[in-house]
Parts: structure tokens; sequence; C-alpha cells
């Protein structure tokens, strides 16, 4: 269960982000129980240092710094004209909204000026909710200047993480991943085709390739920002690629060999499940899968990740026990006990063999990037094998399209202000007391959001949240009696979970903040079931305002923004493809590394964008029965492209891919079925023009000529299948999107 829930929060980010928050917290009010302040003034303490500890984004601790040490004078002229304007209402909304505008407009600056327009609307938001005045500044300054000292103190002395720290943390999540990855296959493995203990370990290896793809992008994102030796970093980032290519082959090539009659060549859980199609093992298959799953044990063991972390004393016993597990896995090739068994099976030992390889190797560039002392010959071996080009940081292939005329931070801030106004409006009607909470929710269901789909499920979800936090906000109330240190207790325990679970359910989010707000109008003595119930009102109220404001003012219909990520992922796709087989063919230029992972953070974003289709609640049924299998085709092209990439980043120089005009030839035709089907998606070719299917690349006999070594053999076998999967899928694609396809003449 432990390691578990590592795996399901890597690096513990999301647990130091909460522990952060409630530790500013918790200082705040010390130091200002210590001097006796009010109710009031604890609340605007708490609240100042929630929003001064979770609002900063930078990765580097100096321009953290640099951006906290901004946000007090920020924070200090916004609490001043804040509390003078809380008796003037109509010049308070009409400063809040312009307030508004003017923090989501200076986006466009970057990170820091974002965080400083966070800084401005939330302690403006602040002073509306306790109801300060200029009378109370004299208590209000010293708790600001408190709470942005606490949130510093937390930040850069308590719970201090270290870029090194971080990234050993989610190297041990993502090799808990694989090992729950491993556990799968091996359940798949020893159920067998047919059996429902099979069917759901194979449902479940899919949810783990997602999580393990969604663990090796944040290893890679933490590798970006600040990393002092980019070489290293490099290579910290091709090992993880390795690492999780060869997962994912290992996992395709074991369910194919299961259900072979499924012809399996994709992991992703948007197409059909596999284990429903009837297959009947090969007799040779079936009296060799024992043997298979040994093997996969076997490599569970050398994943296991409880050995050999730094500062243990074991270390040269794991690095020995890692040593004897990857020798006897790589040493399957010239097994003779493999002459006999059937080609299917032997591809899967061998890249079992793979997987080993690269997680060892993983594990040393980690080390290293970690300053982890290398006294072990694998490390020296490790430092001889790193690829020169490594030290050169991948660049971005695809060119820049231009930018839309009107800029997304000017259109949120329009749309966000316009909302705003409306709510304000109408929040003023329904509530004069409470207005606020709909000018709030329009702030928040717009952040992070993208289209008018997107905002409408953010709004539905946040309703959700909302009502049955006040139920849960009444109950806590009745149970705490009005007592200020239970109530606080509540409050901070809220908090925890409203950061805990941010990033994993706005649902639950939403419910964490509706308690908190309960718990705080109990300590103010203002709670009443009255007083929650206007705040489900006011809630919907803001979604209602931002919806109307998304739809009247520069709409950006979720089909547009859908179809401009598509476009994007289909040109970087095209990228990869271009790279990985022009270093398999021998010609100079990058590697594709650089272009392999913008593929992955530009499917992440279109993943994240057709969220508002694929849900089960759309009422378009058809449009969501098309996203689902553009997701799945698009998955399925990426996974077998990262393996290309993947076998051109590996291959060495002495192996010989060939014959080389049978993958220029298939690279050609593939490359303008990308051209014809990214004209299609732009809007570019109004004449449809149609795909060509080419001969099937697997079904060519004679690959390599006679005499060509097994080794080249392999190699070309394995690139011509990724190239003829990822071809399927492209013309699959365009069947879905009603591009025509016609045979290659």
């Amino acid at each position: 269960m432990w390691d578990r829930f590592l795996a399901s929060d890597p690096g513990l980010l999301r647990l130091l982000s909460a522990l952060s928050t409630v530790c500013a917290v918790l200082l705040t009010l010390g130091a200002l129980a210590a001097v006796d302040a009010s109710v009031p003034v604890l609340v605007a303490g708490a609240l100042t240092a929630m929003v001064s500890t979770v609002a900063i984004t930078e990765r580097r601790p100096h321009d953290q710094a640099l951006t906290l040490a901004a946000g007090v004078p920020v924070a200090l002229v916004v609490v001043v004209i804040g509390s003078a304007l809380t008796p003037y209402r109509v010049l308070a909304d009409v400063v809040f909204v312009a307030v508004i505008f003017a923090a989501l407009y200076i986006r466009r600056l970057g990170p820091r000026a974002t965080t400083l327009g966070v800084f401005a609307f939330q302690l403006f938001f602040v002073t509306q909710f306790v109801g300060t005045r200029l009378a109370q500044l004299p208590h209000l300054v010293p708790t600001v200047l408190v709470a942005f000292t606490a949130s510093a103190l937390v930040r850069f002395a308590l719970l201090r993480s270290p870029p090194e720290r971080t990234l050993a943390r989610l190297h041990r999540a993502l090799r808990l991943r694989l090992a729950l990855m491993l556990d799968a296959l091996i359940e798949v493995a020893e159920g067998g085709p047919g059996t429902s203990r099979a069917a759901r370990a194979a449902d479940d290896l899919r949810r783990q390739a997602a999580r393990l793809h969604a663990g090796a992008l944040m290893i890679r994102s933490r590798l970006d920002p600040g990393t002092p030796d980019r070489g290293l970093a490099a290579t910290v980032q091709r090992r993880v690629a390795e690492a999780e290519t060869a997962a994912e082959r290992l996992a395709v090539l074991v369910l194919r060999l299961v259900w072979p009659a499924a012809d399996i060549d994709t992991l992703t859980r948007y197409l059909t499940p596999v284990h429903r199609t009837d297959s009947r093992l090969d007799v040779r298959v079936a009296v060799s899968l024992p043997a298979l799953a040994s093997t996969l044990r076997a490599l569970r063991t050398a994943v296991r990740p409880g050995h050999g972390r730094p500062g243990r004393t074991d270390s040269t016993t794991s690095w020995a026990d890692d040593a004897k597990v990857r020798d006897r896995l790589l040493g399957h090739p010239d097994d003779e006990r493999l002459s006999d068994a059937p080609p299917a099976l032997q591809d899967a030992v061998r890249c079992a063999g793979d997987f080993a390889r690269a997680l060892s190797d993983l594990r040393l560039a980690v080390d290293a990037h970690t300053s982890t002392p290398q006294d072990s010959p694998e490390a020296a071996r490790s430092a001889k094998e790193q690829d020169p080009q490594d030290s050169d940081p991948a660049e971005d292939v695809v060119p820049r399209r231009e930018a839309p005329h009107v800029r997304p931070t000017t259109r949120t801030a329009l749309q966000v202000a316009t909302g705003s106004a409306l709510a304000v409006v109408g929040g003023e009607l329904l509530s004069p007391q409470r207005w606020y909470w709909a000018v709030f929710t329009c702030w928040v269901v717009f952040i992070n959001t993208s289209s008018t789909g997107d905002l409408l499920v953010r709004g539905y979800r946040r309703l959700v949240g909302t009502v049955t936090g006040v139920v849960a906000g009444l109950a806590l109330a009745a149970l705490t009696g009005g007592r200020p240190w239970p109530a606080f207790a509540l409050v901070i325990l809220s908090v925890f979970g409203m950061y805990y679970t941010a990033t994993v359910s706005y649902t639950l989010m939403s419910f964490f903040v509706t308690t908190m707000i309960g718990m705080l109008y109990a300590l103010l003595h203002a709670l009443t079931p009255g007083v929650l119930v206007v705040r489900i009102e006011e809630t919907a109220l803001g979604i209602a305002c931002g919806l109307a404001a998304a739809l009247l003012v520069l709409p950006a219909p979720t089909r547009e923004h859908t179809d401009r990520l598509l476009q994007e992922v289909l040109e970087r796709l095209r990228a990869v493809l271009a790279r990985s087989l022009a270093r398999l063919c021998g010609e100079p230029g990058g590697g594709p590394l650089g272009p392999a992972r913008a593929l992955d953070a530009a499917l992440d974003g279109l993943r994240l964008a057709v969220q508002p289709l694929i849900t089960p609640l759309s009422p378009l049924r058809s449009r969501r029965r098309t996203a689902l299998a553009v997701l799945g085709l698009l998955e399925t092209a990426a996974l077998h492209t990262r393996g290309l990439a993947g076998t051109a980043e590996s291959t060495p120089a002495g192996i010989r891919v060939g014959p080389e005009h049978c993958l220029v030839d298939e690279a050609r035709r593939i490359d303008r079925n990308l051209a014809a089907l990214i004209g299609q998606v732009a809007g570019e070719d109004a004449d449809a023009t149609a795909l060509q299917r080419g001969p099937g690349t697997t079904a060519r006999p004679a690959v390599g000529g006679e005499g060509a070594r097994v080794e080249d053999l392999r190699t070309t076998r394995r690139v011509l299948r990724h190239l003829e999967r990822v071809d399927q899928s492209i013309q699959g694609l365009a069947r879905t999107l009603g591009v025509p396809v016609r045979d290659d003449p």
C-alpha cells in the first residue's frame, strides 16, 4: 500500500505542496495568536499565507525568492486599496473588476507576472471577504508581512526540496510504476487468454501504462528548467525514454503473445479492450508461458526500488544483485533453450533483456545527476557509453505557427472581466453581503480552461463539489459547537485536502474549499444554513455568468481549439518520424529525443482539451465516439513513434538497417499522408487529397538481403513493424475524420 501511495503521487509533489501550505498557515496563525490577534485578522493571515505559498510556480529557488519578494509590496498596496474601498460598494466593485482584468492580462509577461496577478486578485478578495477597514491597517500590514515570511520559511528552510532530491523521488516513483506494470504483465502471462484474471490484468496494464507515461513526462519536465549540467540532464531524459519505450514494447509483445488473434499494437485505454477477442494459444506458446512469467518475475525483482537508494549501506550488494538479474536477462538471446521457442516468445524475452539494460542505465544516469558516489564498474561503463550529442539540448524542430489575432491572455481577461461584472450585478441582487462568491467562482472556473466546453465541465464539477461541501460544512460546524480551535483544526485539514486533491479531482478540491469556508464562517460567528445556501446560489450564478461571457465575448469553441491542437500533434509526429528515420539511415542531424518529448507534451495537451467531449455526461454521443477513436489512434501512433525513436537512439553505429530504399519509400509515403492529413485538419486542402495505402511493410519477406546479420534483421523488422503500425494509425485517423484513403498505385 505504501508503494502504491508513492506511485500515485510521483516525487510526493502533491503531499509536499499540501504540507507546505498547511505549515505556512500554522506558522502564521501561531505568530498572530501569540500577540492575541482578533479572529478576522487570523482569517486574513491564514488566507494570505495560503495564497503566498501556492501561487508561485517557478521551479528554481532563485526565481521563487524574487517572486515572493515582489509580491510583498503588491499585497500591501492591494490590502490598503481594498480596505479603503470596502465601505464604498459600487466603487469597490468597479475596482475589483479592473483588478481581475489586469491580473489576467499581464499573464503574457510570464510566470512572475501571473503570480503577482494572483496575489492582487486573491488579496483584494480577502479584504472583501473579511470586511477590513482602514482602521485595521496597523494590524493587517504586519499580518501580511508575517504570512509572507512564514511562506518563505517553509519554502526555503522547513520543507526545502532541492532539485536532486525531487529527481530521486521521481525516479523511485517511476520504478514503482514500472513494478506495478510488471505485476499486471505477470498476471496476464499466468492467467492466459479467456480468463477473467487475465482480462482484469490487461485492463490494469493499460491504466498502469498511462500512469507510467505521466510519470516519465513529469521527470522530463522537472529536468528542463535550471539544470546546471544540460548534458547530464539530457542523458537522464534519454534513459527515461528508453525505459518507458522498453516497458511499452514488452507489454505489447506479451499481450500479443497471449491474444495472437487480436494483433495487438497499442496500450491505449480509448480503444476496444483486446481481451474481448477470442483466442486460442499455440501449444508451444502455452507450454512456454510459465517460463515467460518466471522471466517477468526476475525482471520485477530488478525493478524493485527498495534497494540501492542514496545513502543506503547495502548499495554495493544491490548493484551486484541487479547486475546478476540484468546479465541473466541479457543472456537470453544466446540461450539455447530459446532456439525452439516460438518467435513471438523469443521477441518477448529479448525485450525483457532490453528492459533490464534500460532500467540499469536509467538508475546510473539518475545517480550521476543526484551526485551519488559511483564506485561500481557499471557506473564506469555508463560514463563510457554516454552519447556525445546527449550534451546538446534538444531543440524544437516544428516551426511556430502564426499567433491568432487575439491573444489567449487578452481573450481570457476580457471574458473574465465581463463575466465578473455580470457576477457583481447578479451577486448584489442575490445577496448584497455575499456577492463576492459569484465573482470568485467566475474567476476560478476560467483558470486553466481553454474552451467553452472545458469551462462547462469545470463549472459542473465545481457546483457538485460546492453542494456536497455545504452539507459537510454544516455537519462539521454542528460538531465543533462554535469553539474556535476545533474549527481552525478543521480549516487546516480542509486546506490540506484542497491542495492535495487539486490536480487529481476538481470536484474534491471544490468540496474542501466549501468545507473550509463553512468553518471560516463558523469562526466569524456568521454561519447559518441560509448563508451556505446563498453560497450554492452564488456559485451557480458565477458559473452562469462565466458561461455567458465565454459565449458572447470572443468565443473559443471546443472544436476550433481541439482542431488546432490536433494539427500540432500531427506536425510533431511528422517531425519525430523524420528525425528517427534520418538517424537510422545514417544521415547527419540531431536525435529524435527532443521532438519525441514535444510530441508527448502536445498529445497530453490534446488529451486534456477533449475531456469535455469524452466525459460520460456529454450528450453529443457521436462526437464522443469520434474523439475517443481519435485519441486511441493518436496514442497508438505515438507509442510506435516513441518505439521508433528509441530504436534510432539505441541502435549501435555498426547495425545496418536495410534495404534503405524500403525505408525511404515508406517514409516518403507516410510523410505525404501526414502532410495531406495536416492540410485537411488545418482547412488548407479544400480538395480532400486522398491518403495512399501502402502494400504493408512487415509482409515483405526479403528484408536485409542474403547474408545479413541477425542483429541487422532484428532491428530492420522492428523498424518496419513500427512504421507499419504508425501508417495504419494514420490511415485509421483519416477515415475517422472523413479523409479518403486510396490504394497505392
